[in-house]
């Protein structure tokens, strides 16, 4: 082995410890509001714990999700706004886990990149602190991965984990039978699916991301990282009132594919599109990209971002709860006898 005296350094080969944990340092103040009941420990670990004892639980069963932010995160690199796509990621997690009756309650991340930027990369970490804030969840832990000739400069990645629990015994859904009443709980945009679409749509209507919007008094690029919403708490609230058989996060496949995933064999569903207003956005995206009504009700959630099966006899009061908690809540069918969604009358 050689002395070193001329010998290259990692930092030379493009990858800065001292960067990384700097990361680590901002961002620990942001994780730390996070905690909750059950966070045993902080940042730097070789692993992260939870006490699901200390989180209340008897008899807990966990529940997994991962996801990311699609090409939604091209938008915000191209446009420098990197500070929203962190709440998206932690909300197209939990979002997913409260659709099986669980409650969130510890989240982790991988932030990849060739060359770590200190200032973006705080940017993002501060909005996954926030997604889970937001939504009771503690950031426990997570990654940060610089690998220099795997993206190009100024380009990063995401990914996160969620784990929730529930009670043994209080899965979702069950008991969703014909007759119960679906709430459409409304979207705050387009959220996270769709966008190598919508990007499609801009780059066709000769737009640029700093034009002004067509569909509202914004940057287009700005308006269009309006960052996913997160339904976690309110439905909390509605599945502890009783009455909640299924829960449908209306990601990419839109209504028609989404909705079905909650029903068991025999049930389908009747959905009247007059229930409600079809965003701007929506209508923007369907006129300039001249889409059939069969294609926005598949790939975007066409204003609906959560739907809720609930009892007949419950809807008014589960409507009553989620409309307190804040929701803008739409009855938008019933469940009915066969296969798949049926619609009736025409987005508007």
């Amino acid at each position: 082995m050689s002395d070193g005296k001329n010998g290259l350094t990692y930092a030379e080969a493009g990858v800065d410890i001292a960067a990384g944990n700097a990361l680590v340092e901002r961002i620990k103040p942001a994780a730390a509001a996070t905690a909750r009941p059950g966070t045993m420990s902080g940042l730097g670990g070789f692993g992260a714990l939870f006490d699901l004892k200390a989180a209340g639980y008897q008899d807990p069963i966990l529940v997994a999700a991962t996801d990311g932010v699609g090409t939604k995160l091209r938008l915000a690199i191209d446009t420098g706004h990197v500070s929203t796509v962190g709440i998206d990621l932690v909300a197209m997690c939990v979002n997913d886990l409260i659709c099986q009756g669980a409650e969130p309650l510890f989240f982790l991340d991988y932030f990849a990149t060739g060359k770590l930027e200190l200032e973006a990369a705080t940017q993002v970490i501060e909005g996954i602190a926030k997604g889970c804030e937001l939504s009771g969840c503690a950031l426990i832990g997570g990654e940060t991965a610089e690998m220099p000739g795997m993206y190009p400069a100024g380009d990063f990645d995401l990914a996160g984990f969620a784990v929730g629990a529930m009670e043994r015994g209080a899965h979702l859904p069950a008991d969703v039978a014909e007759g119960d009443v679906l709430l459409g709980l409304a979207s705050d945009g387009v959220h996270s699916n769709g966008y190598s679409l919508v990007r499609k749509i801009v780059e066709s209507a000769g737009l640029s991301w700093d034009d002004q919007a067509p569909f509202v008094g914004a940057p287009l690029g700005k308006a269009l990282l309006t960052p996913t919403r997160l339904y976690v708490k309110p439905l909390k609230a509605a599945i502890a009132a009783g009455g909640v058989h299924a829960l449908a996060h209306i990601t990419g496949g839109g209504l028609t594919e989404n909705v079905p995933r909650v029903l068991p064999e025999g049930l389908g569903v009747s959905i009247d599109l007059g229930a409600w207003t079809l965003p701007p956005v929506f209508a923007w995206l369907a006129q300039a990209g001249g889409l059939a009504q069969s294609e926005l009700l598949k790939t975007f959630n066409s204003g609906i971002g959560m739907v809720v099966a609930v009892a007949a006899d419950r809807a008014d009061e589960i409507e009553a709860l989620l409309k307190a908690e804040g929701e803008t809540v739409a009855r938008i069918g019933t469940v009915t006898a066969g296969e798949g969604v049926t619609y009736e009358g025409t987005l508007a």
